[in-house]
């Protein structure tokens, strides 16, 4: 079976992306310069209202990862908690029972429901407690989370398969649940120029409470720390609980997100 264009296998299937991609993944570290130099710029957007927000780490990350992030949002009013579950070295089943924990704790102490964003794996995390808990969970926002269509399509899935001794395919009726509409609003943010993952597998079923959010150029390692992702991250939280409302891609960054149309046509 031979490879088509943009990622895309015949009969179907997707496949992770090229060699070119990955490489470029390094200006992951361009995109932290670019978010400490606009920082007086980023600090204009919408401030929160206290509750608390659960960042989860991407695979092989730690909550180290997290920290521009959870520093960025406690600076806009925020309470940004996390993880506290050291590397995530994978496992959708093996990690289930201590998220859940973590966020019952959360929700217990504050006493207000959790935001959740997920960066790649944290993001099927974060959609899976959302299914699990929806009286406890505020938002998801994911960022380039293969959740949907043919998740083996990323270039972690075997590393993933031999260190947490999870097959992509088990849990297929989880799997199958979290690729669907969630009982509380969603944000999948991604990048067509993603090194790790496949961006289809990011996509989400817009409705009148979910959207997908493309950032032009953002690398998968950047994600969490690019200037464009860290403004509509803000955005996003600060709608008042119950609220939803389509992303404005107008504002000091607008030049980095696609039209909302362009997943749709894809």
């Amino acid at each position: 079976m031979s490879p088509g264009p943009d990622g895309v296998l015949q009969e179907g299937r997707l496949r992770p992306p090229g060699l070119g991609l990955l490489l470029a993944e390094s200006r992951g570290l361009f995109e932290l310069n670019a978010s400490l130099l606009l920082s007086p710029l980023l600090m204009r957007a919408p401030r929160g209202d206290g509750h608390p927000v659960l960042a989860l780490p991407g695979f092989l990350a730690s909550d180290l990862s997290m920290v521009p992030m959870r520093r960025y949002l406690s600076e806009l009013g925020y309470a940004a908690h996390a993880w506290r579950m050291g590397r995530n070295l994978g496992g959708l089943g093996r990690m289930r029972d201590s998220l859940r924990m973590r966020l019952a704790e959360i929700h217990a102490a504050t006493g207000r429901k959790v935001s959740l964003v997920g960066w790649s794996l944290g993001g099927v995390y974060a959609r899976d407690l959302a299914l699990w808990a929806p009286d406890k969970v505020r938002y998801v926002i994911t960022l380039g989370s293969p959740f949907a269509n043919d998740v083996r399509a990323t270039n972690a899935t075997r590393l993933y398969e031999t260190l947490s001794g999870e097959k992509v395919e088990d849990f297929a009726q989880a799997r199958e649940a979290i690729a669907g509409d969630l009982p509380v609003p969603a944000t999948s943010i991604y990048s067509r120029a993603d090194g790790i993952v496949n961006w289809r597998t990011c996509l989400l079923r817009p409705s009148d409470r979910a959207e997908n959010i493309e950032v032009l150029l953002a690398s998968h390692i950047g994600l969490g720390v690019n200037p464009a992702v860290l403004w509509a991250l803000a955005d996003r939280l600060a709608q008042p609980e119950g609220d939803f409302w389509p992303f404005d891609r107008a504002g000091p960054f607008a030049i980095a997100y696609a039209p909302p149309d362009r997943a749709v046509s894809a």
